[in-house]
């Protein structure tokens, strides 16, 4: 597959590249970030996915969340993957979280969103697989995200344990088949028949199936959407399941990257202990 460079950067003694490649499961180009730490240089390192939320690309985070410095810290890699296909053949609607941008990493079955709207095989086959065959990764994954970002790596993560070691989120969209993040999008991408909707529900997931290790979720006390994100659905799935994690309310946090990027050390240090620290 060909990987075009776009940029490549130095950052705390590692590389910050973005690339693009053409995508059959999107059916266009997509465009990703993968910051390699100093100790890529050297050999293979255990990376960290990171999933960001509506209205982001791939540069969001990249570019906000700091987590450069807390990565070439621990020797990881972390891939900051586009939230949605893009481009002029692809679909879209007027509103921010419907479209591009708003993929919430399904894979689409309904028109007009069905041809380019393949998010989760993107992410978890496609991007996956390039990646291991593009870049120095050791074959640790670990994965996590930010509100539809969180909602995606944590019903990635808890569908496919055998691809990922460790899972965290920040303030994760936690029950979206109850919430209007989430009922609008899986209507719309997967039809009204909403027993199809459950394999994308976190709270549903977790209480189902359990993750194999602990979790670390941080949600932001003053966040502006608490309502849409729902996050009490997913502490209560983690009781009933008795769920080894942390769930931590963070008092004056809103829903922005400044919350991201003060707890952005914390979750690289998590999975970086999970995954085996270099």
């Amino acid at each position: 597959m060909s990987l075009e460079i776009l940029s490549e950067n130095r950052s705390f003694g590692g590389v910050q590249g973005v690339y693009r490649h053409a995508s059959a499961a999107t059916g266009g180009d997509m465009t990703f970030a993968v910051y390699l730490p100093p100790q890529a240089a050297h050999g293979r390192v255990p990376c960290l996915w990171y999933l960001s939320g509506l209205t982001c690309t791939h540069e969001n985070a990249m570019t906000k969340g700091g987590f450069q410095e807390h990565a070439a810290r621990h020797g990881m890699a972390v891939i900051f993957p586009d939230t949605s296909p893009r481009g002029p053949g692809v679909a879209d609607d007027d509103a921010y979280d419907l479209g591009q941008g708003a993929g919430f990493y399904v894979n689409a079955t309904r028109d007009p969103w069905a041809p380019h709207f393949r998010m989760w095989d993107y992410v978890t086959e496609e991007l996956y697989a390039l990646a291991a065959a593009e870049f120095p990764l050791d074959g640790r994954h670990g994965i996590t995200g930010h509100s539809m970002g969180g909602h995606g790596a944590l019903t990635i993560g808890l569908r496919n344990p055998d691809n990922y070691g460790s899972l965290s989120a920040f303030a994760p969209i936690a029950n979206p088949t109850r919430s209007d993040w989430g009922r609008k999008q899986l209507s719309a991408y997967l039809g009204e028949d909403e027993a199809g909707w459950a394999m994308h529900d976190a709270s549903i997931l977790l209480e189902e199936r359990g993750w194999k290790g602990d979790l670390l979720i941080d949600q932001g006390a003053s966040d502006q959407f608490l309502d849409l994100l729902r996050p009490e659905a997913l502490a209560s799935a983690m009781a009933r399941r008795r769920q080894p994690g942390v769930f931590r309310m963070q008092p004056g946090y809103d829903h922005s990257y400044y919350f991201i990027s003060t707890f952005a050390g914390d979750h690289v240090r998590w999975h970086a202990e999970r995954l085996g620290d270099l």
